[in-house]
Parts: structure tokens; C-alpha cells; sequence
């Protein structure tokens, strides 16, 4: 009898406990837009950022309360054609985007100036002296841009991380994972690039790698169209002004710039 009236005891407190929580959700309940559950349900779901919002979910509120619907780059134009039909509001174009990796320093161009025994991660790796590639702006290798993209866009070949522009989604996790910010995100159509950005001077470049830039300013004389500039030692191309004619790539010395 004395273990009976305990164990009534808290039956009921739990079904009280039950009640309670019931008549909270209800009365406390928050109504969602079904339109931002449509949304939600064609995202591709990477939570990336890349719409500018925090993930996915935050994104489709935003949507449902007017923000545009061209905004997820990793869904393209299928998903902003689905959200423009759930919204009602005319179709808006996504300008793709794929990442770009400035540097082509594989094994057989450079190599390193310390062997690294610890945590094998680009991060860690960066954080001893700059990192242990005998190029300071070097890509190190161990693939975490690989870890974070979640369409398998990203690879470490040879050395130096490639990305395949068939998978490449626009994401930008691989950028915000690279600890020597050597990833941009460019325009889909844009064609050609500089695969370094080394700041060293010529001299200092070649030691380090042999297919860095050296600033020699070729490309820019060649450049029909005054697209491509040398700055802090290495060219960088002005894509609104580049055509893709691939003057550049075809006169440079070290084969830096490449058409992709």
C-alpha cells in the first residue's frame, strides 16, 4: 500500500504534465505560411548561405514574406522557376556561380618546407608558420574544402584541390573552408583565370613554385581588351571587361592562367 499512492502520484502528475504541454502548443502555437513550406520542401537543402540568408528554413520564411526567389544559387534556375510558381510572382534568372581554386601548385611544381606531424586538416596545418607548402599561398591539400561540399564538386589531386565546374553548384562552403582563402565564386560563363595569387616577387615565386606567377606583365600586353593587370605581384583578370579570347593564357611563361 505505501509504494501504491506514490506511484498514483506520479501517473498523475505525468498526465497533467500531458495535459499541460497539449493546451500550451495549442494556445502558444505558431501559424507558418504554407507557401514557406513549399518553398522549403524544393530547396536543395545545403543550408549554405549563399541566398544570404541563414540556411534553407530562413530562407523560405524570407521568401514567403517577399524577399526574392532567385536568391538559392545551389538550386538554379529549376528551383527558382518551382519557387515562382508557389509565389505567383514572375520568373527571376539565378546568375550561376562556380568556385574557382587559385592555385595549380601540385606535386610536381612545388614542395614543401616542413614535414607536418599532427592533426590533418588545412586549418591545423595553417596555423604552424603559415602552413607547410613551400609556397606561403599555397593550397596545402588535405581537403577540407573536399569535407565541406555537399555535392562532391571538390577534389584534392596531385597535391592541389581541382574543382569539376560539372558539379560545382555555387555553394561557397568550399571558400569558407579554406584557411588560405585561395576559392572565389565567379560567374558561371566566365572562362578564364589566374591559378595563383602568390604576393611574392618574381624571383621569390619561381623558388617556391614553378607555376606561379611571376608578374611579368605578358598577359597584360597581350590582353586585347586591357582585361588583366598585375597587382601585388600577380595578374588578376577584370571580368567585366574580359571576352575569353585566351590572349592571356596562350602568352604566359609559367602557364599560370588557364582556360577553364
Amino acid at each position: 500500500m505505501e509504494y501504491i499512492i506514490p506511484i498514483v502520484l506520479f501517473i498523475c502528475l505525468g498526465l497533467l504534465a500531458g495535459v499541460l504541454l497539449t493546451v500550451f502548443s495549442r494556445v502558444f502555437a505558431v501559424e507558418q505560411d504554407e507557401r514557406a513550406v513549399k518553398v522549403r520542401e524544393v530547396l536543395p537543402g545545403a543550408n549554405c548561405g549563399a541566398c544570404g540568408f541563414a540556411g534553407c528554413d530562413a530562407y523560405a520564411e524570407a521568401v514567403a514574406n517577399g524577399a526574392k526567389t532567385n536568391a538559392c544559387i545551389p538550386g538554379g534556375d529549376s528551383v527558382s522557376r518551382q519557387i515562382s510558381a508557389i509565389m505567383g510572382s514572375a520568373y527571376e534568372d539565378v546568375a550561376e556561380q562556380v568556385a574557382v581554386v587559385h592555385c595549380s601548385g601540385t606535386c610536381g611544381v612545388t614542395g614543401k618546407k616542413y614535414e607536418y606531424a599532427g592533426e590533418m586538416t588545412c586549418d591545423a596545418v595553417s596555423r604552424l608558420y603559415g602552413g607547410n607548402g613551400a609556397c606561403p599561398s599555397g593550397c596545402i591539400g588535405l581537403g577540407d574544402c573536399v569535407k565541406a561540399c555537399p555535392f562532391g564538386a571538390i577534389s584534392v589531386k596531385d597535391g592541389a584541390a581541382v574543382v569539376d565546374r560539372s558539379l560545382c553548384t555555387g555553394c561557397g562552403l568550399c571558400a569558407k573552408a579554406c584557411p588560405k582563402h585561395l576559392i572565389g565564386l565567379f560567374a558561371a560563363e566566365q572562362r578564364v583565370e589566374v591559378l595563383c595569387q602568390s604576393p611574392l616577387n618574381g624571383k621569390a615565386t619561381m623558388a617556391a613554385c614553378k607555376a606561379g606567377c611571376i608578374g611579368c606583365k605578358k598577359c597584360e600586353r597581350n590582353c586585347p581588351s586591357g582585361a588583366i593587370h598585375v597587382q601585388d605581384n600577380h595578374a588578376v583578370i577584370d571580368h567585366e571587361k574580359c571576352t575569353g579570347c585566351g590572349a592571356c593564357a596562350e602568352g604566359c611563361p609559367t602557364h599560370c592562367i588557364h582556360l577553364l
